[in-house]
């Protein structure tokens, strides 16, 4: 008489599973670490776009200096122009705002149906009398 096994596959299904949670915590270590180095560097870039844009001062001797908009403007297009930057610049007579997009593509987690990332950072520059 022959037996009958009934426990077979059952550790083929436990190791599918456990690679996959290995593959799934490998993915979130690479693509979150990806997505925190982007949004760090973004912050840097937005930040030094918004204040090489701020030294564009005028009325300087009069005591009350304020922003030229339009050289605001153009330096900190030109920062982003020069290091592959897409975004948006807001300027005013007392402050610059920076805005960088990028978007981020997804490595190990789009194995699992994750989208790449839209990543925005914003900074704002005021300029103060000292």
């Amino acid at each position: 008489m022959r037996s009958v096994n009934t426990e077979e596959g059952v550790v083929t299904a436990f190791v599918v599973g456990l690679v996959m949670t290995f593959i799934v915590c490998a993915g979130l270590g690479v693509d979150g670490g990806r997505l925190i180095a982007a949004r760090l560097t973004l912050a840097d870039h937005a930040e030094n776009a918004a204040r090489s844009a701020a030294q564009e001062l005028t009325s300087l001797r009069s005591g009350s200096p304020e922003i030229d908009q339009q050289a605001a403007y153009q330096s900190a297009m030109r920062y982003m122009s020069d290091n592959n930057l897409s975004g948006e610049v807001v300027t005013s007579p007392e402050s610059v705002t920076v805005t960088v997009v990028q978007n981020v593509e997804m490595t190990l987690l789009r194995l699992f149906g994750a989208q790449d990332h839209l990543l925005a950072v914003t900074r704002r520059v005021e300029p103060r009398d000292r």
